[in-house]
């Protein structure tokens, strides 16, 4: 196909072992079997300094921001899976998002939001599994110019979901997970046909 969907995932989590690492996981694992081009990524690596203008008045944006900035322009749709920290997401997340946001001389304004398809997940140890920072995230996202698809998902119990190898014990939440890289990947064959 000439215009292979590419995607972007990734979790609004910098633990090592975040069970919303491993949800984004299985997600993508779908996305590639629909035949995607997908990038996983973890934000610990981009090592961005919480964002401050000042900062970036003095030395510009940092390396780490560059990097997020270009692989979101260079990918069609992203997978996020978002924990919930006190009933938002989570700071890592939120100031990935501003950083990238940030304005470059020569490009649109939001140029590593535009005309991107998102879709979100989100797993906790508490009974709504992350639902309440996912509501935060469609809105930050929605009010980037990101259009995400209504099809979500939010697990709770995560500390029971996973086996030793990071894959979803249960066969229906994982085809559920797993039909959420689907739907992005049709989706984005749709816009991009």
């Amino acid at each position: 196909m000439a215009d292979t969907p590419k995607i972007l995932a990734f979790s609004g989590s910098l633990r090592g072992g975040s069970w919303n690492k491993k949800l984004v996981r299985v997600a993508a694992a779908a996305a590639r079997d629909a035949g995607a081009s997908v990038t996983e990524f973890d934000l610990r690596e981009l090592n961005l300094p919480l964002y401050d203008e000042d900062l970036e008045a003095r030395d510009g944006l940092p390396e780490g921001a560059k990097r997020l900035k270009s692989l979101m322009s260079s990918h069609h749709g992203l997978l996020i899976a978002s924990p919930e920290y006190n009933s938002s997401i989570s700071a890592a997340l939120k100031n990935a998002i501003d950083w990238a946001s940030r304005p470059v001389a020569g490009q649109p304004p939001l140029e590593a939001f535009n005309d991107k398809v998102a879709v979100l997940m989100s797993t906790s140890p508490g009974a709504l599994g992350g639902l309440r920072g996912l509501v935060h995230l469609r809105a930050i996202l929605g009010n980037i110019n990101v259009t995400v698809l209504p099809q979500q998902f939010a697990l709770s119990k995560s500390h029971e979901a996973f086996d030793a190898n990071g894959d979803l014990k249960d066969a229906k939440t994982r085809d559920i997970v797993r039909g959420l890289g689907d739907q992005l990947v049709k989706t984005l064959r749709k816009l991009l046909a």
